[in-house]
């Protein structure tokens, strides 16, 4: 399988970051095309993997609620890595996907190698649980 080359310049949130720990950022994760309406993460389920949106955009649901969109430099499924919790959230594709997909252990060895991906993340969280 040919490698897939993925740029991350355009994702603010990593703006603080030098190149080469973007570089290894994509190079942890796993590149991944997903279809849209597809289900990506349940509510309640175990927070094992985290996906960071290249393009495409997917819709985080509450109850079956939607509660929110997110698009390209958006990362999803960190929330329950970094507070060691169940999901709090479903979330399905709206459009087809380019995404980087982190395990829990990919997650916890950038947030150790790299401490501004850790502060990303946790930004993200804290953002989006409305703290």
């Amino acid at each position: 399988m040919a490698e897939h080359t993925v740029s991350l310049d355009h994702i603010d949130r990593f703006s603080s970051l030098s190149d080469s720990q973007v570089a290894k950022i994509a190079r942890v994760g796993t590149y991944v095309t997903v279809p849209a309406d597809w289900g990506l993460m349940g509510e309640g389920t175990s927070a094992d993997k985290a996906y960071l949106l290249i393009s495409g955009e997917v819709s985080v649901r509450k109850d079956g609620k939607e509660i929110a969109t997110l698009g390209p430099g958006d990362i999803f499924g960190e929330m329950g890595i970094v507070a060691h919790k169940l999901r709090s959230a479903t979330v399905v594709s709206t459009s087809r996907l380019e995404a980087l997909h982190f395990t829990r252990a990919q997650i916890e060895q950038l947030e150790n190698e790299i401490p501004a991906f850790k502060e990303a993340l946790e930004a993200a969280a804290k953002e989006r649980s409305g703290q």
